[in-house]
């Protein structure tokens, strides 16, 4: 593997704000939109590409309206496949955020990730589901139960962590232990409460288990529900918390950043949190 791995990530707000407009015309304008990001993101030589949250539609948990539930697919299924279609015409692993339906009226928030050979590698299940006023996940999604998968890719091995899942810093350190060099964390996060923590908690998490993190945010705001302001700010952060490249606020964009991976030697061998952890005290952390 080359030390060095060029990484992407696209953040992009929704085209069609209107729920007179069938669920799946509004997926498909949203994926028309992504699509010149992708080739562009080939043009650019990126070898691992992250896509937003739920990328292929709005951010519909606001609601808890029961239409929605047609944009849920299986996975894999047609977007995968496409999306194994592109990565391999591009050469470009890719991790594709996706509504998955496991079975008739089982749902849950996922990432598939496909390498760069149009090889499906398997998916993560968001693990962690928010209930909350603005943000009414468990009507949409069961927690995930895949566990903190991690996927080697013919450039690196990446693990993936989901919006909400990044306030616990449990699932990064298992992400870390399992022996994940960088990390995605496709969002859709608002302005508001939160927002102070976007640039604490995934540098935090960088820094406590040595390897990079992609931090993945839409832009705009999305009619019906109007709960706020997606505020972009997708970036990438190396393990000592350093900003590497950073997306703006409000617009559609591609954000690519070089990660030297031997860094991630430098950092380990300086501090030693792996070889220092004591998990045999940690027991009562799975009592309380």
């Amino acid at each position: 593997m080359n030390p060095t791995v060029r990484c992407g990530l696209i953040q992009c707000s929704n085209p069609i704000n209107d729920e007179s407009v069938p669920v799946k015309e509004i997926q498909q304008a949203m994926l028309d939109k992504h699509l010149p990001f992708l080739k562009e993101a080939g043009r650019r030589g990126v070898q691992i590409l992250c896509l937003q949250e739920i990328f292929n539609g709005p951010y519909f948990c606001p609601g808890q309206d029961r239409r929605w539930y047609a944009a849920a697919e299986p996975i894999p299924g047609p977007t995968t496949a496409l999306m194994q279609e592109y990565a391999k015409s591009l050469g470009m692993a890719i991790v594709v955020p996706l509504y998955e339906e496991a079975m008739r009226g089982v749902y849950y928030n996922t990432a598939a990730v496909v390498d760069a050979d149009g090889t499906y590698l398997g998916k993560y299940r968001k693990q962690h589901i928010p209930q909350t006023s603005g943000f009414w996940e468990k009507f949409f999604f069961k927690p995930g139960d895949l566990g903190y998968p991690v996927f080697r890719t013919q450039f690196a091995t990446i693990g993936v962590y989901i919006c909400y899942d990044r306030h616990f810093p449990e699932g990064a350190r298992a992400l870390g232990l399992n022996g994940a060099e960088i990390v995605f964390n496709p969002s859709a996060t608002v302005a508001g409460l939160s927002q102070y923590l976007w640039k604490l908690e995934q540098p935090a998490h960088a820094v406590a288990n040595g390897y990079y993190v992609g931090a993945i945010n839409r832009v705009g705001t999305e009619a019906p529900w109007n709960i706020g302001k997606f505020y972009g700010h997708s970036y990438f952060v190396d393990p000592r918390g350093k900003f590497l490249a950073e997306a703006s606020e409000d617009q559609d964009e591609l954000v690519v950043a070089d990660l030297d991976l031997a860094v991630i030697d430098e950092v380990r061998q300086t501090w030693q949190f792996y070889r220092d952890r004591r998990p045999e005290t940690y027991g009562d952390l799975t009592k309380l």
